[in-house]
């Protein structure tokens, strides 16, 4: 094989892991930081913060593979996807399905550096990433299962610093998961007419014309969690004038996909990257400001 032809298959993988769209090493990012900045109150070990940050953007590229792997069949009746490498015929289905196993076993290899607690976790975390691309096709809800494999970091990065899993780790995780619903049924309003096509299942299908009053809903609860967690930590005023930001941001993206016009739901999905950021934020701003 010739150096350009090995180029040519390299930035195919990069296509498949979705290199040139980082929205979901954002959304996975976000929530991972908080957990770490509160376990560690603000300093997290340098170590932990690398096989965290290293893990994240792994474990979304993996995902990535599996989930072009579980709708290679279906992503050639969507015009968003089509022209994906894998659905394509660009790459072959092994090439994807070998993509995911190498970057899985990294984020693995990253894992065990740390204690047994987060290594035991991690195993769950992998079959929460591989199982989700295949749940559109038996439930109406893989959102929630998004939130559930997005948000496992949260739990392995209490783990991680603490070996210990306090309340505020599940917490947390509960937030993350309602903010992962919220927002992926967004981009569920965008697919819709797709995937109804094509017979995929969604949050965004099951409810209805009460989409956008279930997603204010679930932002509402989101939002609640979130004080509920810094109650118990005693967080100061920065953190909720945090919060009071991004409830903002989540109102703004009401007022985006109030036509439920697809390439509206789409950037309002893209707009959660900086209620994530807020947070994170006002998190870290508690810890610098006592």
């Amino acid at each position: 094989m010739t150096a350009s032809n090995i180029w040519k298959k390299f930035r195919l993988y990069l296509q498949l892991i979705r290199f040139e769209k980082p929205i979901g090493t954002y959304l996975l990012l976000w929530p991972t930081l908080w957990a770490l900045a509160i376990a560690a109150e603000g300093n997290p070990d340098r170590w932990i913060l690398f096989v965290f940050i290293c893990g994240v953007f792994l474990m979304r590229s993996a995902g990535c593979a599996i989930n072009d792997y579980a709708d290679r069949d279906i992503d050639r009746h969507i015009a968003r996807t089509k022209d994906r490498p894998l659905t394509s015929g660009q790459i072959s289905e092994k090439e994807a399905l070998a993509v995911f196993a190498a970057l899985s076993l990294a984020a693995f290899a990253l894992v065990l550096t740390l204690n047994t607690t987060t290594i035991l976790l991690s195993l769950a975390g992998i079959i929460l990433a591989a199982s989700y691309p295949f749940m559109k096709r038996y439930h109406y809800l893989p959102q929630v299962h998004l939130g559930a494999a997005f948000g496992w970091a949260i739990p392995m990065a209490f783990a991680a610093q603490l070996d210990a899993l306090p309340k505020q780790a599940w917490l947390l995780y509960v937030a993350n998961i309602i903010w992962s619903t919220a927002y992926d049924t967004m981009y569920g309003m965008a697919d819709r007419e797709d995937d109804l096509k094509v017979g995929i299942k969604s949050s965004a299908i099951l409810f209805g014309e009460y989409d956008r009053a279930i997603v204010a809903l679930l932002q509402f609860l989101f939002v609640l969690t979130l004080i509920l967690v810094g109650r118990d930590l005693g967080f100061g005023t920065f953190y909720y004038y945090a919060l009071f930001v991004a409830s903002l941001f989540l109102i703004y993206e009401q007022i985006m996909i109030k036509k439920r016009e697809p390439t509206e739901c789409f950037k309002a999905f893209l707009h959660n990257h900086w209620v994530g950021a807020i947070v994170f934020a006002g998190i870290m701003g508690h810890y610098y400001s006592v």
